[in-house]
């Protein structure tokens, strides 16, 4: 299993849905092991840092950016079936 980062900021309504899909989609079981590090820019400031990404949400898969923006459904079950290969 790949590791999956997930910047986000807590009043964004894009990232407010990516959550959402992302919850829904951790139900089924194909995606159901897989571990999300969640990662709230305005709070962990210095760790969001380190990373090269412009726009929440933003997905990482093993450090490398998949997804980032305004993210479908699709885009973010895209982003879980990686983390599975």
């Amino acid at each position: 299993m790949k590791k999956v980062q997930l910047f986000y900021l807590q009043r964004c309504p894009y990232c407010r849905k990516t959550l959402s899909d992302l919850q829904e989609l951790l139900k089924d079981e194909r995606f159901s092991e897989v571990k999300i590090e969640k990662i709230e820019e305005s709070i962990e400031k210095e760790l969001a840092d380190q990373y090269d990404y412009y726009y929440v949400p933003c997905f990482f898969v093993d450090h490398q950016k998949i997804k980032e923006g305004v993210l479908s459904k699709e885009d973010v079950a895209e982003v879980l079936e990686l983390a599975v290969k």
